[in-house]
């Protein structure tokens, strides 16, 4: 597969179809809805002449993403790609219900079939930019912005990884927890311990800890404290024993587990739900952690935060210092649709639509291999 370099305004800045690594079977056709391959052959047929225009649009207040991919995806599988005229806004643009994202126009059997394809691109990592996006807007308060660690690794197929942490990336997330998730920017993948290291030490914290300083000296060190399921008990064990070593703790308890702090100290019971992450167990953990002078020390909370829950969290002030998301920010919400609006250089849409010109478009260069 050759490389296509892309020109916007006249600038090279979009990324390259080496980045996305395709799948030759789209340019069999393998991946398009059939009904899209039988109007190519109809088409080729009746009228090789047509000059259409496809313009892509959807429905919400969104963060753009995949444009970069879309277009690589049609310089690389389309017909005669250098005679395609495209524009796109790009990605990272914010973008309004209904306003056009994209459009190519070109004979439609040239590129046609790569419609659903094109669709699919753009709704999975607009879909991905716009939660991590929101889940960053909510995790900003008084000029201030709070770390979100994109953690989606283990909530989809481990395939879709480097365009789910490109997409985290675009919507502003501060790091992603896998090599994969980083490869299209360039960067590498973050993390510290799982449970998995803890139930090797048996659930001693301080052990495990002091393992992982030995094997990373040079990371910050974050230990986790709800293996046990009393993180407060386990965050002043590790904080004592390390003193300004130590950087910071997690605490990622169950949803269906009330810390032993709340048994201990029963008095507070009855008036919030006590289970998981919650505002109460953070707040006694800061308070713990600055009554002994450890207040160096900064809480990660992980484990079930949505959009709606960092907000709560932060209307409360409740004292986290990063947020870790996962499966919420994977949740498709967008849709994207693409339409044939022009024919012939005339308009020629389905009964509702129409073109519809976005002067925020800019024009896409195409530049063959030997020119990138």
């Amino acid at each position: 597969m050759k490389e296509i370099t892309l020109k916007l305004n006249g600038e090279i800045k979009r990324l390259t179809n080496k980045t996305f690594k395709f799948d030759e079977r789209v340019g069999e056709g393998w991946f398009s809805a059939v009904y899209f391959l039988k109007t190519r052959d109809i088409v080729k047929n009746e009228m090789p002449d047509n000059w259409v225009t496809m313009q892509f649009f959807q429905k919400q207040h969104a963060v753009l993403c995949g444009t970069d991919e879309a277009i690589a995806l049609i310089h690389t599988f389309a017909d005669n790609p250098e005679e395609l005229e495209i524009y796109s806004l790009k990605d990272g643009d914010k973008i309004s219900p209904f306003e056009t994202i994209l459009t190519i126009s070109g004979p439609y059997q040239n590129f046609g079939y790569l419609e659903g394809i094109i669709d699919g691109i753009l709704a999975r990592r607009s879909s991905v930019a716009t939660n991590v996006y929101n889940v960053v807007k909510a995790a900003r308060t008084s000029g201030k912005q709070k770390p979100v660690i994109f953690m989606g690794d283990r909530d989809d197929h481990y395939t879709q990884q480097a365009g789910d942490g490109y997409a985290a990336y675009i919507g502003g997330s501060t790091a992603q927890a896998t090599h994969a998730m980083n490869e299209w920017w360039g960067k590498e993948g973050m993390g510290t311990m799982p449970h998995a290291l803890l139930q090797l030490f048996k659930g001693d914290i301080v052990k495990a800890t002091y393992a992982y300083q030995k094997t990373f000296p040079d990371d910050d060190l974050m230990a986790l404290v709800d293996y046990n399921n009393d993180v407060i008990t386990d965050a002043l064990k590790v904080a004592r024993e390390f003193g300004e070593e130590l950087k910071g703790v997690r605490v990622d308890t169950s949803g269906n587990m009330v810390d032993q702090y709340f048994f201990r100290n029963s008095d507070v019971m009855g008036t919030f739900d006590p289970r998981g992450v919650n505002p109460e167990l953070i707040f006694a953990l800061r308070r713990a952690l600055d009554d002994e002078g450890f207040t160096h020390v900064k809480i990660m909370a992980s484990g079930g935060f949505t959009e709606e829950k960092i907000r709560k969290f932060e209307e409360a002030n409740v004292p986290v210092d990063v947020y870790g998301v996962g499966r919420s920010l994977l949740k498709m919400k967008l849709g994207f649709t693409g339409d044939n609006v022009m024919l012939n250089g005339e308009q020629e849409a389905k009964e509702g639509r129409r073109i519809q010109h976005n002067p925020r478009l800019e024009k896409v260069e195409y530049i063959p291999q030997e020119e990138s």
